[in-house]
């Protein structure tokens, strides 16, 4: 039940070690001419390695992460590290923030403020929240997970209880890729205390499960085409990482455990892959140092094989096509995301969808201002709830 501060703080010899096994790296050959359509470029992989090794500066990011009040709990035999930014107003209503993969707590620190103190910004103080942002099981701070069975819908409990402990009777719950998982899981796990879900980067419980009718499928949009087209893609073309993580999480972890060059490959691939628009560099996205950031919060932390486990237990469960959720649902339809409203509604209460023409997976890292405005806007509704 102990509830108790947390401070970041890496010892010199971890820093020392990973500029020593970057120096090293036994780089592999490559085919001429293949850019990124094979993996990531040589070249690429090569010159941002060296700049992570010479000139990223690992104290100022661990600094500005502790600028912001962090806190660690043991729930349901596991620990639980979290940020909790409590807003300046009386009335904000709390909410719980969960990231995805390859993310971390790294991609909220630029919307917190946002989110506490709108009226620092120009906003509306009404629409102030106190946010929770954790770190899921297995991931970052929170370090591996020591036990099977951490999926989403023990995350979800475990949210539930942590939520509880800090106090909070009402809240809302948002959350991207594998939080757009976790958060719906609150609302139907939790219903009495979350007063609604939003989420981004959606995708099982918001697209199609398997093949399209070929009639349904004369019936869609152009858009709903090529989202469609876009989800395709990304089952035949994109989803290798998924396959392994799902299957073998324990023989990817030995690479990525032990090569800094290695696991930095398997997150800057999704970078590019997973930014919008689609460009050469995920930097030309994302800043190179944030990226670069939340690669660090995987190494330091020794968590991308017990991540990658999450995909596991996810795929070695029966849960999934349960009856529909009847929590509030907002959605936010991000350029890259597959989201589609009608299978969307098949497995939740959908009360709210937006769309927009930029941004991607990392929505608060990519198009921040429209994360924010849209999350406002959804809750809004709600807040006579709390």
């Amino acid at each position: 039940m102990d509830i108790k501060p947390f401070t970041i703080s890496i010892p010199q010899e971890d820093l020392d070690d990973l500029r020593e096994r970057l120096a090293h790296t036994r780089w592999p050959d490559e085919l001429p001419g293949v850019g990124w359509s094979r993996g990531v470029p040589l070249g690429y992989l090569q010159e941002l390695a060296e700049y992570w090794r010479t000139s990223y500066d690992w104290r100022a990011w661990e600094a500005k992460l502790n600028a912001f009040p962090q806190f660690s709990t043991e729930i349901d035999g596991q620990n639980i590290h979290f940020l909790h930014v409590r807003s300046p107003e009386p009335n904000a209503l709390p909410l719980i923030l969960t990231h995805g993969y390859p993310g971390s707590v790294v991609e909220f620190l630029e919307i917190l403020s946002l989110l506490t103190d709108p009226r620092a910004d120009g906003g509306d103080p009404a629409d102030a929240f106190d946010v929770v942002v954790p770190s899921i099981p297995g991931f970052g701070f929170s370090g591996p997970t020591h036990a099977a069975g951490w999926n989403t819908t023990r995350v979800a409990r475990a949210w539930a209880e942590l939520m509880r402990r800090l106090g909070y009777e009402r809240y809302g719950a948002q959350g991207g890729d594998m939080g757009a998982l976790i958060a719906p899981e609150q609302g139907s796990g939790d219903p009495d205390h979350v007063v609604g879900v939003h989420v981004n980067a959606a995708t099982y419980g918001f697209i199609p499960f398997g093949p399209v009718d070929p009639d349904e499928l004369a019936t869609f949009t152009d858009t709903e085409k090529l989202r469609l087209e876009r989800l395709n893609r990304f089952l035949t073309d994109g989803n290798g990482y998924f396959q392994i993580q799902a299957t073998r999480p324990q023989t990817l972890a030995y690479g990525l455990t032990d090569s800094p060059a290695g696991l930095l490959a398997w997150i800057a691939e999704k970078f590019n892959e997973w930014t919008y628009p689609g460009t050469e560099l995920p930097e030309q996205a994302i800043d190179r140092d944030r990226m670069l950031t939340n690669v660090m919060l995987y190494w330091l932390t020794g968590t991308a094989g017990s991540s990658a486990r999450m995909y596991y237990e996810n795929m070695h469960v029966s849960s999934w096509g349960q009856q529909p959720g009847t929590t509030p649902t907002g959605v936010a339809v991000f350029a890259e995301d597959v989201a589609i409203r009608r299978y969307a509604e098949r497995a939740n209460n959908i009360v709210h969808w937006s769309e927009f023409d930029r941004g991607g997976h990392f929505a608060a890292l990519e198009a921040p201002d429209l994360l924010v405005g849209d999350i406002r806007q959804f809750f809004r509704g709600l807040r006579a709830d709390q």
